[in-house]
């Protein structure tokens, strides 16, 4: 179950853009015409206050130089263990392509004029749901999930609009480090890494495959 990347292109220094988020956009660009499915799906990875790590897919909705922004509940356990130990990976697995995005840094919330415009571009079913399910709770059942939609379903009858609920928000992974990684023959990749220096630079340093 070994693919070796023959055929996948070099990555070289010279064609690296100067700037992290003007490579990611080239490289999402490319992502998206290679007609991935959800190219904006990312592992997101996060560890709780002992330390115990847990990771799980979420969508990337936005991104430019203050780094990568997603949604959550935050009483997940995603968002509990920000909330305590603010730092996240990121990894956006584009293996169709031979390629991997890994991102590392500090997790700050967006503004809730950020979320509420977000939020109200979310389909209707997706607003309700929000509100109905008490996410990574114990629950008893399927039926319980169902009747928490229900009740959303009451509280907010069309065509009244759904608002955010308050315990759900976005988040934005600030970049400490973003790792451009294409796949090579004999296990040989090409890895580059942006990094961000005291002064507030950024740096780009390959690194052995």
């Amino acid at each position: 179950m070994r693919r070796d990347y023959r055929d996948a292109p070099q990555l070289r220094r010279c064609d690296l853009a100067a700037d992290w988020c003007a490579q990611f956009g080239r490289w999402f660009a490319d992502s998206v015409a290679a007609n991935l499915p959800e190219p904006n799906a990312m592992v997101l990875a996060t560890a709780d206050v002992d330390g115990r790590p847990s990771s799980r897919t979420v969508l990337l909705k936005g991104y430019d130089e203050t780094g990568f922004v997603f949604f959550t509940n935050h009483q997940s356990r995603k968002g509990v263990e920000l909330a305590a130990n603010p730092a996240a990976s990121l990894l956006f697995p584009w293996f169709a392509i031979s390629r991997q995005v890994e991102v590392r840094g500090a997790v700050v919330a967006v503004s809730r004029a950020e979320t509420e415009a977000y939020f109200a571009t979310r389909p209707r079913g997706s607003q309700l749901g929000a509100w109905a399910s008490p996410q990574s709770q114990v629950v008893a059942d399927r039926a319980a999930v169902d009747a928490g939609l229900v009740a959303a379903r009451r509280r907010f009858p069309e065509p009244v609009a759904v608002p955010p609920p308050p315990h759900w928000g976005g988040l934005r992974v600030v970049p400490e480090t973003v790792e451009f990684w294409q796949g090579r023959a004999s296990r040989l990749h090409d890895r580059f890494r942006y990094r961000r220096d005291p002064a507030g630079y950024w740096l780009i340093e390959r690194l052995a495959p």
